[in-house]
């Protein structure tokens, strides 16, 4: 059971037939004092969380009947309170007995929901037999901080939990990759009983997202980046705003990036909005992938209908797909998958399109107002930096348009194999400042030099900046980078990486839906954003 694929698409019956109220999000209240907690409640009400999480443990002076009437009579929204001892991965360290009396007393005082662990779960459970108020629920939960079971393991502790007399049960694992998460997907969309499935860490975030559409019956979204109950926990802004999670369903389909490290990209952003603004049934998340042909033999439903893919895995991801579109094959690297209604994979390289495209209407720019017919790229020298995924596709792109290639590396070896394969000159980083057969020469920098958090640095020196008429680079964090800065300053045209990723982003959409792109929309955004 352990590795099974995990396939969505005999769930869907089970997932709508079980639960059919969609997934709660509930906001975990971290402040040290009451008043504080009373702050955050209002917060959470106004983002629009459905439930609050009293973290009693978190509070430093705990005073429990004046505290837990107040906050629970005072709280705008429906509350779970749970008080956390250390030896669950929570803050409370005094006497079991108390703590337990305190969980009691939330419930008489009409708090909605209690959070009990697994360990002391059977006893709890029996001390309020029969006092239980009507629409009052007990959650038994276990935290695993070390990583995620097998799937058998799993529904095990699953029947354990059942046992002690829960009302809801809650599984909380730790994800050492992606793929762990489907067995806690498989847990949620079978389990006849209300279920929190769980899976933290940043490999686990798509637990997290994706809960309504494996039926979870709540998922957690903190207040701020900075106050976190547990990690890889995303914010409740980010969950509703960013992914659309009011919008996702046991039938959305599911797009994401793949990449390590993958949480800096832009592109769910785009995309979700994107999908938002024409109704599509479709989400767009971040996939931290350590091993690429684990995630697609993982999630190999069509359900699971495509990725953005980046650094480290442009080159990886080829060996993955059944088909490979040309010009792609030839880069040798891809940038955006796509999975056919019949499960295969299909790969594209949009980043070429992308960037090429940019630094063509850049130098029109510099041409005035009557451009020559053709590629203004024509017969330019074009220097690459880097040999990497971007580069190959940059040189490749460059050169079908008939420019004369270079490419630096800072290995000469690597740089040698792409200027070969694109009929062009090889050289190592280091040489490219004093490299300038030529005025008027174009740069495109694909290396990760200048980007955060280093950046104060540039691949190359401003004063050989002076012999290129254009300089592009493919870093968008920052989107001006130290780089484009000194060109500018030189007098060259620049073209900001923020462009590559925009109209690479048009392709990519146009291959996922078969729609054109929002072209405004995604402009306003990176505007906004980026």
């Amino acid at each position: 059971m352990g590795s099974l694929p995990f396939t969505v698409s005999g769930l869907q019956t089970s997932s709508t037939g079980g639960r059919s109220s969609p997934t709660l999000l509930c906001t975990p209240l971290m402040g040290t004092t009451v008043d504080q907690m009373l702050i955050e409640m209002q917060k959470a009400k106004e983002i629009g969380s459905d439930v609050v999480e009293i973290r009693l443990d978190c509070l430093r002076n705990f005073n429990p009947r004046p505290d837990l009437e107040f906050l629970v009579k005072q709280s705008p929204l429906p509350t779970l309170v749970t008080y956390r001892p250390v030896w669950e991965g929570g803050q409370y360290e005094g006497d079991e007995t108390k703590r337990q009396d305190a969980l009691r007393l939330a419930m008489e005082l009409g708090a909605d929901y209690i959070d009990v662990e697994l360990e002391v779960a059977h006893d709890f459970n029996s001390s309020i037999y029969g006092k239980k108020p009507e629409n009052f629920k007990v959650i038994v939960s276990s935290h695993n901080f070390h990583n995620t079971p097998s799937a058998e393991a799993i529904g095990n502790l699953v029947a354990r939990i059942q046992a002690t007399g829960a009302d809801i049960v809650k599984i909380a694992t730790t994800a050492l990759d992606i793929t762990d998460c489907a067995r806690i997907f498989q847990i949620t969309v079978h389990s006849q009983v209300p279920t929190i499935g769980i899976v933290m860490g940043e490999r686990g975030l798509i637990s997290r997202l994706l809960s309504p559409k494996f039926g979870g019956y709540l998922t957690y979204g903190a207040l701020e980046a900075g106050a976190i109950s547990a990690p890889g926990q995303p914010t409740a802004k980010d969950l509703l705003d960013l992914y659309n999670f009011r919008l996702i369903r046991p039938d959305t389909t599911v797009y994401g990036i793949i990449g390590k490290p993958v949480g800096h990209s832009k592109s769910p952003l785009l995309f979700n909005a994107a999908f938002k603004s024409v109704g599509l049934n479709a989400v767009y998340v971040h996939y931290l992938v350590d091993d690429v042909k684990k995630f697609f033999d993982t999630y190999s439903s069509p359900d699971w209908a495509g990725c953005s893919c980046t650094i480290p895995h442009k080159e990886a991801a080829l060996k993955c797909m059944n088909e490979i579109d040309p010009i792609a094959k030839k880069i040798g690297a891809i940038n955006n998958i796509v999975r056919r209604p019949d499960g295969t994979l299909t790969a594209f390289n949009t980043d070429y399109i992308g960037a090429i495209s940019a630094i063509e209407d850049g130098l029109r720019g510099l041409n005035g107002k009557h451009p020559a017919a053709g590629s203004p790229l024509a017969g330019k020298l074009f220097v690459v930096l880097g040999a990497g995924g971007a580069g190959k596709s940059l040189a490749y792109g460059a050169a079908q348009k008939g420019a004369r290639v270079v490419v630096a590396n800072r290995t000469f070896e690597r740089a040698k194999e792409l200027a070969d394969k694109v009929g062009g000159q090889a050289m190592t980083l280091a040489e490219v400042d004093n490299f300038h057969p030529e005025e008027g020469m174009v740069l495109a920098n694909t290396t990760s030099v200048g980007m955060k958090p280093k950046i104060d640095e540039a691949p190359i020196s401003k004063q050989s900046l002076k012999h290129y008429c254009l300089v592009f680079d493919a870093i968008y964090t920052p989107k001006d980078t130290r780089l484009l800065r000194e060109a500018r300053e030189t007098g060259a045209v620049i073209v900001y990486g923020t462009e590559m990723l925009i109209r690479q982003g048009f392709e990519q959409y146009k291959n996922f839906t078969g729609l054109p792109a929002p072209e405004d929309l995604f402009r306003q955004l990176m505007e906004k954003h980026a």
